[in-house]
């Protein structure tokens, strides 16, 4: 197996639950745990989640076990395989799997997501939107108080991809890099709100409506932070930063870590790396010093400057 694919394997936390990517989109629990049960007693199961139906999680009953698995198939010349398709392993971020049935937790394509350990201006609407972006495309940001705190109404396109968001980020924390330095953590609870499409009348930095790039801009929401730039054909242009989003499509060999680290760094010092999946591919964000003075090239990559 590829030293780029095994490196981002074991760079994760280790977890009982596992994130099986790749999977056939009609795959059954019953193949999901005809795969796993070598390794352990599974305990439980999500199968077709995601935009494209072919990512499943599994729960070992123990860490351990899960532990096993993606050893084994890290070092295997075989890969794992369910119906022919190879089958990629890693870790998840949570720690159990929660089914919503049951609990009065409907799904619906918007999230309903509390900043705790923050105040109302810590966490821009900015770094939200690039957050929540990984899992699928943001239609719409509405940030407001309430007495639970500072929280966020998040649209997504369905409700698949605003369920593997909420499983992926609930009771994660947004990563320190992305903070202001006076931030030193922020936990996110999410739920699912009962709203279907948000109403956003104005551009600010409170909310945005990313698919109505001429919806006019609020001057009186600004309250001393920038105004958004227009460019020439009116839609918002988002100012450079230290951050880049890269887009990583078409592989004919495994990109891992080291990988990114190569090509990226042919262009400045790179402080840090984090690679995630988003409908079926693979993204990853690159940071550089804050002084950076951006190179205008092209890349074998799709890199777009994020906020």
């Amino acid at each position: 197996m590829p030293s780029g694919s095994t490196q981002f394997r074991y760079t994760q936390t280790p977890s009982k639950v596992l994130h099986l990517r790749n999977m056939p989109w009609e795959s059954t629990e019953e193949e999901l745990v005809e795969l796993c049960k070598p390794f352990g007693r599974v305990v439980n199961t999500m199968c077709n989640v995601g935009a494209n139906r072919n990512q499943a999680f599994v729960e070992f009953a123990d860490q351990n076990q899960a532990i096993s698995m993606v050893s084994y198939y890290a070092s295997s010349s075989e890969p794992a395989q369910v119906r022919g398709k190879t089958v990629y392993i890693q870790y998840s971020n949570r720690q159990e799997i929660t089914n919503n049935k049951g609990t009065g937790d409907s799904s619906g394509n918007v999230l309903l997501v509390t900043f705790e350990g923050v105040q109302p201006n810590d966490v821009s609407i900015d770094v939200i939107h690039l957050v929540f972006s990984a899992f699928g495309f943001v239609h719409k940001i509405a940030t407001f108080e309430k007495a639970a705190g500072f929280q966020a109404l998040i649209q997504y396109t369905d409700a698949p991809t605003a369920l593997e968001a909420k499983n992926s980020l609930d009771g994660r924390s947004i990563p320190r890099y992305l903070l202001a330095q006076h931030v030193s953590i922020c936990h996110l609870r999410i739920t699912f709100s009962a709203h279907k499409d948000l109403n956003i009348k104005f551009q600010s930095h409170r909310s945005r409506d990313y698919t109505n790039p001429y919806l006019p801009v609020n001057p009186t929401a600004i309250e001393g932070i920038a105004q958004p730039m227009l460019g020439s054909d009116g839609k918002i242009k988002e100012p450079e930063s230290n951050v880049l989003l890269a887009s990583i499509e078409n592989m004919q060999y495994a990109v891992g870590v080291d990988v990114l680290h190569t090509v990226f760094s042919s262009f400045g010092a790179v402080r840090k790396i984090a690679m995630f999946e988003k409908n079926g591919g693979m993204q990853a964000l690159i940071q550089y010093p804050g002084d950076v003075d951006w190179p205008r090239c092209s890349f074998a990559v799709i890199c777009s400057l994020c906020c």
